[in-house]
């Protein structure tokens, strides 16, 4: 049950940081249309700080769990999300290119968890 909880623990740390590139693109698409006056750009970039210093302390406490090797093996999840986030949140269209480089990713990590 341990493993279980080390390994959720370490996947929402993997969620976190893949918000870290949510925060980047919408403050990029505020910077396009407002220009440097938009209060909410400068939202986005203190979220897009704020959750990498999060992310930070965060890691180095997950990490101390595992090989790493398995973590960052794991951490290639963040792409995964990446792609949910771009479907969900800023409607973008996912290519086949997309899915079976998703597919191959998490083949990958699915490998290197079968050997710890």
């Amino acid at each position: 049950m341990e493993k279980v909880k080390n390994y959720i623990q370490l996947h929402l740390n993997i969620l976190l940081f893949s918000l870290t590139s949510v925060f980047s693109k919408m403050a990029s698409v505020q910077y396009n249309r407002h220009g440097l006056g938009s209060i909410w750009l400068y939202v986005f970039l203190a979220l897009m700080i704020g959750n990498c210093g999060i992310y930070a302390i965060a890691w180095q406490q997950v990490i101390k769990k595992f090989s790493l090797s398995t973590a960052y093996a794991n951490k290639s999840v963040y792409l995964l999300w990446s792609q949910i986030w771009a479907v969900v949140i800023f409607h973008e269209n996912l290519s086949v290119r997309n899915i079976i480089g998703i597919l191959v990713v998490l083949t990958g990590v699915w490998v290197v968890q079968r050997y710890e």
